[in-house]
């Protein structure tokens, strides 16, 4: 298992080892069985943080074929293995299924079912489990646990869960934020010795939970903020509704939880709640009885902050900090206090240091934080975010846990779409369980 604080390079060290790095300042060896990555590309599986990049064919069964027709798999042999593969991580569909249809946590089951049917020798894991529910993140274990039994594969993980998938390793390498290795060796005598200082650092131990955040003053009493009214959606071309009969309260001073399987509709639901979508059923209005749905963008902007589950498709600019000064400056008048609020934002959720990169070439976890603070900057009095911790490491998520609880404190009403359970216990003030 590979550790370290988010930006440590876990994830560049993955797309090192499999032979995807082009470009770029270089030094030092890698091999993988003795040769260049490049010339072993055969024998390495990868499964990446955003699955729906890899993504190439229409249907779920063709996807995994494709992979073994490149691999010139014999015919009589594809369609077998791609079963396998697909009841290897429990997938809930057949082959059929088209692949545009699919959820966040989805696409990433079928991102793995492709690989593992490739059979590779060495077998690269960057956050598998990061947006699945706890029982399908459970059925991708079992699949890993079923590849380490057999004893025919090497695997290196990266993960954020580290108290569920410890029992799946051998070796642990922690690596360091400035580069190098802080620690390396059997899983528990790293967590004995070094626990506590890694958590101090930002790696995930088992052990170390998140903290409750200290509870400050609430500005207000809990009021109604944005109405659901037997609220659905059925997207264009599809049978069946998204989500639908949603009757929810969003309240000011309040955080609230939605946590559900995948698929179930609730990255769609965030997306009606902040006017993204509008309903093809029932209504989502505002304080005023307005549809929100029906705000123009820039009205909307300043009154709902939205964070979708996949940061890229909210970047809109060259670099970091020009991502962050988009909305104060897009007016004629320079608005002082989100620029103020900007530079803060910076800071506090540690990327300061990046302000000058180009968004796209960030680490998950600091896309994340940073879709986190353009949602931020415009102050607005709702935050809806979709799977706010994917992809951060311990120090971070305190970060946002303590930031999150401060603006609820301070009256904003908190929506947040997540599987990340223990954060959702220690910051919701209810939550809302979605069923199917």
């Amino acid at each position: 298992m590979l550790l370290g604080p988010s930006g440590s390079g876990k994830s560049t060290l993955l797309l090192g080892i499999a032979g995807l790095l082009d470009g770029g300042q270089a030094e030092g060896e890698l091999l993988v069985e003795g040769r260049t990555p490049r010339s072993a590309r055969e024998r390495i599986g990868s499964v990446f943080q955003d699955p729906e990049s890899s993504l190439v064919m229409a249907r779920v069964g063709d996807e995994i074929a494709f992979g073994l027709e490149n691999r010139c798999v014999p015919p009589d042999e594809i369609w077998p293995r791609v079963d396998e593969a697909l009841e290897m991580v429990g997938f809930p569909y057949g082959r059929g299924r088209p692949t545009d249809a699919l959820s966040g946590g989805e696409q990433q089951r079928l991102a793995l079912a492709a690989t593992l049917a490739l059979r590779p020798g060495l077998l690269l894991l960057d956050e598998p489990t990061a947006n699945l529910d706890p029982a399908a993140a459970e059925l991708v274990r079992g699949a890993i646990r079923l590849i380490g039994a057999a004893g025919e594969q090497t695997m290196l993980l990266v993960e954020h869960r580290v108290a569920d998938a410890v029992e799946l390793v051998d070796r642990v390498v922690v690596l360091e934020a400035g580069g190098g290795v802080s620690a390396d060796g059997a899983p528990a005598e790293v967590f004995a010795s070094r626990g506590g200082e890694l958590a101090a650092a930002g790696v995930w131990v088992p052990g170390h939970p998140l903290p409750h955040p200290e509870p400050g003053p609430r500005a207000a009493a809990p009021a109604p903020i944005l109405a659901a009214n037997d609220a659905g959606y059925r997207f264009p071309g599809e049978p069946s509704m998204a989500v639908g009969h949603v009757d929810l309260e969003i309240r000011s001073a309040e955080a609230l939880a939605i946590v559900g399987p995948n698929g179930i509709g609730k990255s769609t639901l965030a997306l009606l709640l902040g006017g993204l979508l509008r309903p093809s059923q029932g209504s989502v209005n505002g304080p005023d009885g307005r549809a929100v749905g029906r705000i123009p963008a820039r009205h909307l902007a300043r009154m709902i902050g939205s964070v979708f589950q996949d940061p890229e498709h909210q970047f809109l600019t060259g670099t970091v900090r020009d991502e962050l000064t988009l909305a104060p400056l897009r007016g004629r008048d320079r608005d002082v206090d989100a620029l103020r609020r900007a530079s803060d934002l910076l800071e506090r959720l540690h990327l300061a240091a990046l302000a000058d990169f180009n968004p796209f070439t960030l680490s998950g976890g600091e896309k994340r934080r940073l879709s986190v603070a353009t949602a931020l900057v415009d102050d607005p009095g709702v935050l809806i975010l979709d799977e706010p911790t994917f992809g951060q490491d311990r120090r971070t998520a305190v970060e946002l846990l303590g930031l999150l609880a401060e603006l609820r404190d301070q009256g904003r009403a908190i929506c947040f779409v997540t599987h990340d359970l223990p954060f959702a216990a220690v910051l919701a003030d209810r939550t809302l369980e979605m069923g199917r």
